[in-house]
């Protein structure tokens, strides 16, 4: 293995102040690229950081820029300080459908020297792929203590790419992986009894957070609508996410066809971009595609638009869900995900039963149709998100991490809740 270290990271690690921890962060997506996991994970490392918490992030390398140079050098692993964070890359390889994302290749013998070195209080693993396998490897073999999440229905996605004979084995693997990890971390309290029921142990539930300050209301442009050729008075019904098979776009079809039957000036507006994207163009020939957005962009189309549709059944939160409320959109979702957890039906939106398809259609059509209802419903939603504070989602996760380090011992381990979403 050949590792570059740089001098101030180079030798003993540096050592943790008494209230502080160091935690070796694992995932296997980060932003620039767009996706719930993520955008959740920069936040949790921001906040740990901001906590006084030593993180060093082990990611895989990503996709250059057009006109970029190649990364440096051929190491397994990449030490470097980016904004002061301390980050560890691998190698990585383009993951099917999306060649944009990478996965981490397997890298144990180089986590374990890495480790050896510069060894962490805690490893903590959000996502269960080639790098994050290999870090629960290294960690159980210096006898580190392991948390996990659980953020991507990888078993559900397999029915939707043809290979829905996989669920068992992926469902065996997941589980597991985690059951091998002090506490596994799940967004809702849905997800976390589908799991315990499932056979995974140690599942608590830490909710997610949203930036009420950059997805919010008064970011709507009057430019930004009149680009889309619509005037105040037309209705942009929004969704936002990968344009993939996962994400059940054909109801998201369906329900703005009989819209637009019923108002030939609604226009449907996606944001986000993937492997489905030019056979909807080719569906929906007026529709509004504006790719990738981030940052205030991204909290503009939101606010911009009047409706939020989200068809999705396999999320196991939606942080689209909980940014459409932050920017005043009522929201259409099946009762699932976060749209369960935090949705009342005909409070902050309306909530379709799971899978019901022709009610998603009827219940979006009759929103669609009422902007007084709409409005009011907008309304609620952002005072709901309104109390969805990151801090108090970093003061749980930080929570666990602690007593996975300093175990106290607990009368109901499986089933105990950390945090709930309300």
């Amino acid at each position: 293995m050949e590792l570059h270290l740089p001098n101030d990271l180079a030798g003993e690690q540096r050592p943790a102040s008494r209230q502080s921890l160091r935690v070796a962060f694992v995932t296997e997506t980060w932003p620039p690229e767009v996706n719930g996991v993520a955008l959740t994970a920069a936040r949790v490392v921001a906040g740990l950081q901001q906590r006084q918490h030593d993180v060093q992030l082990l990611r895989p390398r990503q996709v250059p820029a057009p006109g970029a140079p190649p990364a440096e050098g051929s190491a397994r692993l990449h030490e470097v300080l980016v904004h002061g964070l301390h980050e560890v890359l691998v190698r990585g390889l383009p993951i099917p459908r999306y060649p944009h994302l990478r996965m981490g290749m397997p890298c144990k013998p180089q986590l374990l020297r890495l480790w050896s070195v510069q060894r962490p209080d805690v490893v903590h693993i959000a996502t269960e792929g080639p790098l994050g396998w290999s870090a629960l490897q290294a960690a159980r073999r210096l006898s580190l203590p392991v948390t996990s999440d659980f953020r991507t229905n990888f078993h559900a996605y397999s029915r939707h790419y043809g290979v829905g004979w996989l669920r068992a084995p992926i469902m065996g693997y997941l589980r597991r992986f985690h059951n091998a990890a002090a506490v596994t971390m799940v967004p809702t309290e849905a997800l976390q009894r589908e799991l315990l029921a499932a056979g995974f142990r140690q599942v608590r539930v830490v909710a997610r957070g949203v930036d009420t300050r950059r997805f919010a209301p008064d970011l709507r442009s009057a430019a930004l609508r009149a680009a889309w050729g619509v005037t105040d008075e037309d209705l942009v019904v929004c969704c936002v996410g990968r344009l993939a098979a996962e994400k059940n776009l054909d109801v998201l079809v369906r329900a703005f066809e009989a819209i637009h039957a019923r108002n030939a000036r609604a226009r449907l507006l996606l944001v986000g971009d993937g492997p489905q994207r030019d056979a909807l163009v080719a569906r929906l020939p007026r529709a509004i595609f504006a790719g990738q957005r981030h940052g205030k962009d991204l909290a503009a189309h939101y606010a911009s638009a009047d409706l939020f549709l989200f068809p999705s059944l396999t999320e196991t939160f939606g942080n689209v869900t909980v940014e459409a409320m932050a920017s005043g959109l009522p929201v259409v979702a099946f009762d699932h995900a976060a749209a369960a957890q935090l949705i009342r039906p005909g409070e902050e939106g309306d909530l379709v039963p799971f899978g019901d398809a022709d009610e998603f259609v009827r219940v979006a059509v009759q929103l669609a149709g009422s902007r007084t209802r709409r409005l009011a419903l907008g309304q609620r939603a952002r005072q709901r998100a309104l109390g969805l504070d990151w801090d108090q989602v970093i003061t749980r996760f930080e929570a666990e991490l602690l007593q996975a380090v300093h175990p106290r011992p607990t009368p109901t381990a499986g089933a105990r809740t950390a945090a709930t979403a309300a």
